[in-house]
């Protein structure tokens, strides 16, 4: 067999990880081809010697969709509802992008103009109360054809309860639409929430032409090359799917990047033996946080990726907040330091990378701190320190009335008060206390500040893996083929019709294993989990309860629930009926275990840690010489003392003073406070 690959794209990186037959590791670092992201990884492939007609695999995690729905470059999409209903996209819930102030902005993903109704009504129950006109359909979909639509959503109402209606205009529409991007509300999304399932349904049916389109130059460029066997895309939920069959549920591959990181930490710490994880990824253009339980990654369909914008498929739950290395720091109107989320991106990026950045962001800071070493970065163009100085002390230095170096020492502080909030967000607001996780610290920018994030949130120790820079490309390599499945049944928990619940997860049950089937990759096994998501009755969040099978008892239900409840509110609420509203089943095809030994090369290992520099690195409490190590050289039982800088090819790990790493052995560091 020949080597796995795995490829993940970020916003100004694209990373790549090969795993070869003999085990050990190829990566490679390219800037974004950001027009045709193709283009990057096979620069990556490139840089890294792979030859593809030797390579068994890749696996590819991609930002097409997620900076579609965000930039709103999508394809023109048509939508045909249920009279009466046209405007539910555009109403959603009635909240505002600001929760203070008159001013707010909102487009919809599909215009007004493209959204059609026709005569059709189902009740609550999945009864019919108008028949679907048929007649009008057609008339509807010719219309939405000659307004130059590519892709077409059918979205009718209570089409979770009876889809007959929306199967049906799916086959008219068939026979008149030109090609394959019509997407069913009920086929991807079978819930309630009507405003939740059609923005599911309008973000998939949006980036089915631009993903196929991608995904069909990808494979012609690697065919065209000698590469044998089928591309694997990450979805959004930490599992892969053939790209020949990706497309057709394009909404989940949102949030992929940001899912094979999540993976890949949570395979990492359960190798190391930390199983609870506070995941945290910096790159170049965001940061992502998410939190990993007795090493589970968590998977939520209830995910909104921006304001009124819910994608409810199970992802990974994961935050992004706008702060990476490449996040632009300016002082704005009313003379206060603003960093991110506007990103100097892959070109021209920061002002260090030498490629014509003219801004001060992240990096810049850091460099103009010393954490930096400019003759070390990713990209060089000979731009020296005194240049990033000049421009830090023009552009943040006069307006704040500070040198350059207290400019990026702000900077810095700012953006991990963003990151640390972040952090914040996606732990205490879900019952949990920082200081029972480890923070697993990765990306390119990620270790640089983890150990001042931790310092912040009380946090007792940092992980900081092997190769942080190229960890989400590790995801793709370990990750498993994964499928989930949703459907809501809204019954009251004391008559609920048990073994209509039991047959609904044998029939998800088959679907997974189906799915699996039609994979043309090798699986050991199949795993399979159930959960419902229950509420009381008069609530509007719903709370997920794990389950053993797929055949729980009322009594299973109930208890689960309550310490679910509990768990996650520290209340009890008793004598309020509770509610069963969607029964949640995933199929996992589990790959063969890869053996991360292979990260690390001993030659070159020195018996004893020994810096190979010093320099001049700006903490909080003022300057110190500070010892410069190469992480290649160091023992695996290396323990260094903070301050010190640690340096490698894929990122740069600052140990602030009164913190320790100690290594382990698969060559992690583990970063703890001294006392």
């Amino acid at each position: 067999m020949g080597g796995i690959v795995g490829v993940d794209v970020g916003g100004t990186f694209t990373d790549l990880a090969m795993i070869g037959p003999d085990g050990r590791l190829r990566i490679a670092k390219t800037p974004t081809t950001t027009d045709n992201q193709a283009f990057g990884v096979l620069a990556a492939l490139e840089e890294a010697g792979i030859s593809l007609p030797e390579t068994s695999l890749i696996v590819h995690g991609t930002t097409t969709t997620t900076n579609a729905v965000l930039e709103r470059k999508l394809s023109k999409t048509g939508l045909i509802t249920t009279a009466g209903f046209r405007d539910v996209l555009e109403l959603g819930r009635r909240t505002r992008p600001q929760a203070y102030g008159m001013k707010g902005e909102f487009r919809p993903v599909i215009p007004r103009d493209l959204r059609l109704e026709v005569p059709e009504r189902m009740d609550a129950e999945g009864n019919v109360v108008t028949p679907l006109d048929e007649a009008a359909l057609r008339e509807a979909v010719r219309a939405l054809l000659d307004a130059g639509c590519e892709a077409l959503v059918i979205h009718f109402l209570h089409a979770y309860a009876n889809p007959a209606h929306e199967r049906r205009a799916a086959e008219i529409a068939a026979t008149l639409w030109p090609n394959r991007f019509i997407t069913m509300g009920h086929a991807l999304l079978s819930e309630t929430r009507e405003f939740e399932r059609g923005v599911t349904a309008a973000v998939n049916a949006s980036v089915q032409p631009l993903l196929e389109r991608y995904l069909a130059r990808l494979r012609d460029e690697l065919a065209g090359n000698g590469y044998p066997g089928d591309v694997l895309v990450m979805n959004g939920n930490g599992g892969m799917v053939s790209s020949a069959r990706v497309a057709e549920e394009a909404a989940k591959t949102v949030m992929s990047g940001p899912a094979s990181g999540v993976m890949a930490a949570a395979y990492t710490g359960r190798v190391a033996g930390a199983s609870n994880l506070i995941t945290y990824d910096m790159g170049g253009t965001s940061t992502d946080v998410a939190l990993i339980r007795d090493g589970v990654p968590p998977v939520s369909n209830e995910i909104e990726i921006e304001y009124a914008m819910p994608i409810h498929v199970p992802m990974v739950d994961v935050r992004t907040i706008g702060a990476g290395g490449g996040s632009i720091a300016r002082v704005n109107a009313a003379g206060l330091l603003e960093v991110g989320p506007e990103s100097a991106g892959a070109d021209p990026g920061p002002i260090c990378y030498g490629r014509g950045g003219v801004t001060p962001t992240i990096s810049d800071a850091n460099l103009l701190l010393g954490r930096l070493d400019p003759a070390r970065l990713a990209v060089t163009g000979g731009v020296t320190r005194d240049a990033v100085a000049e421009v830090f002390a023009r552009e943040l230095g006069a307006p704040l009335g500070v040198d350059a170096e207290a400019a990026a020492l702000a900077v810095v502080r700012l953006a991990n008060a963003k990151m640390a909030g972040a952090i914040r967000m996606v732990s205490l607001s879900l019952g949990a206390d920082p200081r029972d996780f480890a923070l697993f610290a990765f990306g390119g920018a990620g270790p640089l500040h983890a150990v001042a994030l931790a310092a912040e949130l009380g946090v007792p120790r940092v992980l900081v893996p092997v190769r942080p820079g190229i960890t989400n490309a590790l995801g793709c390599v370990v990750a498993d083929l994964r499928h989930d499945y949703v459907r809501t049944v809204n019954q009251p928990l004391e008559t609920a019709d048990l073994e209509a619940l039991h047959a609904l997860f044998a029939e998800q049950v088959s679907a997974g294993e189906a799915a699996l089937a039609a994979e043309t990759v090798a699986i050991r096994e199949v795993r399979k989990s159930f959960s419902v998501d229950m509420q009381f009755v008069g609530q509007s969040h719903v709370v997920r309860v794990l389950l053993a099978d797929g055949a729980p008892s009322r009594d299973d239900l109930r208890n689960g629930f309550a310490a679910a409840y509990w768990e996650r509110f520290r209340v009890e609420l008793q004598g309020i009926e509770a509610r069963i509203v969607n029964v949640n089943c995933s199929v996992v095809g589990v790959s063969d275990p890869v053996d991360l030994s292979g990260l690390i090369d001993p030659a070159g290992r020195l018996e004893r840690a020994e810096p190979y520099a010093h320099r001049r690195v700006v903490f909080e409490d003022g300057a110190e010489e500070t010892a410069v190590y190469r992480r290649d050289q160091l023992p695996l039982d290396a323990v260094i003392a903070g301050p010190a800088v640690i340096e490698q090819a894929d990122t740069t790990i600052l140990i602030e003073p009164g913190w320790v790493a100690r290594g382990d052995a698969l060559g992690n560091l583990l970063v703890e406070v001294a006392a």
